[in-house]
């Protein structure tokens, strides 16, 4: 067992005193409302329990059956496997009381018969249920409902698989967050604007989604179909700054970046090889260390935040609802706001 969290270790994850921490825990005034949230949300992030609740927590534990539950992820890197990993590791320490273990596969590629391969590799290791994020398949989509036949949910993860008979989905409405970037789009540049929208792979129900909620609000707004070329770049650096530049080539009036995607850096470097920054607009999605520094250098205008630390521990708390609890949860169970994000409140 992990070591337990302490107040002092709330305290220090929250940025305030010991004696806040023990406001809080008893109720007590004199702590501003935002402070008292920071609290418990580390409270809730480090799994600090009171000394009453760790003795309710103990006879709670002690009523479940053990269980195991597997999580397969893409080959991804960068800041989606930096927070869905320590979402998962929160949450496998959160239950490792209840007898739960936790298996973590990754792919090394995004084909749809290693997803298949690591689903039965779980299958076989004993998995009572599986959090999932992977490529939109039919093979893939049939070995869910060979796994719900068999009594083994399988929950999604940050790109849906919704034709599947997975339990539910946790992550951002996609559609939405395309449509809001479409909507910042139309205010950075006129509708008669030539737009490269870049997206990583269309297999991917996330990224498809986030491109058609883009597209159709530019429409809405009044630009051409014609000029919103689109583009995949499967979340690669290099392929991404080889296609941006590549872009700005055959289209000298180029006026805007849509990325989809992650490898916002290729994108910005390419523009600035270009001679291009601050004459093309780019707008983007989530918050990591390197958009950070794109949005304070003025090389990515806008870009817009999702909950991935959620999109990692959410789904096994769902599956152990259910598997332990018998609570079946919504089909789409509410995950963090989206943010709008620029150097002026990054």
């Amino acid at each position: 067992m992990g070591k337990q969290p302490t107040i002092q270790m709330v305290a220090d994850r929250a940025g305030v005193s010991r004696g806040t921490v023990d406001r809080v825990l008893n109720n007590r005034s004199y702590v501003k409302t935002e402070v008292r949230e920071r609290v418990l949300d580390a409270m809730r992030e480090l799994g600090y329990l009171s000394p009453r609740e760790k003795h309710l927590h103990m006879v709670e534990a002690a009523r479940f059956r053990p269980i195991r539950l597997g999580v397969v992820l893409p080959s991804w890197t960068g800041r989606f496997k930096t927070e869905v990993c320590r979402g998962i590791a929160a949450a496998q320490e959160e239950l490792r009381d209840f007898g739960v273990e936790v298996s973590l596969l990754e792919c090394c590629t995004e084909l749809p018969g290693e997803v298949i391969e690591l689903l039965d590799r779980l299958t076989d290791w004993g998995a009572d249920g599986i959090a999932l994020c992977a490529v939109g398949d039919p093979a893939v989509e049939a070995r869910i409902g060979a796994l719900a036949d068999a009594g083994v949910p399988v929950v999604t993860l940050n790109s849906d698989l919704p034709h599947s008979r997975r339990v539910c989905y946790v992550g951002q409405d996609y559609e939405k967050s395309g449509r809001i970037a479409g909507e910042l789009m139309s205010k950075c540049v006129p509708p008669d604007a030539r737009v490269l929208a870049m997206c990583g792979n269309l297999e991917f129900d996330g990224h498809r989604r986030r491109l058609d909620g883009f597209c159709s609000r530019l429409h809405e707004k009044g630009f051409q179909t014609g000029h919103i070329e689109v583009v995949e770049t499967y979340n690669d650096y290099a392929v991404t700054r080889r296609r941006v530049l590549e872009a700005i080539a055959r289209t000298p009036d180029l006026a805007a970046v849509y990325m989809a995607n992650r490898s916002v850096t290729g994108c910005c470097e390419a523009i600035g090889a270009a001679g291009k920054t601050g004459l093309i607009r780019v707008i983007a999605h989530d918050v990591s260390e390197s958009t950070k520094r794109l949005l304070r250098e003025g090389r990515l205008d806008l870009t817009i935040s999702q909950d991935l630390y959620g999109q990692g521990y959410q789904p096994l708390m769902l599956l152990r609802e259910m598997l332990q609890k018998g609570k079946t949860p919504a089909q789409t169970p509410a995950l963090g706001a989206m943010s709008i994000v620029c150097a002026e409140n990054v």
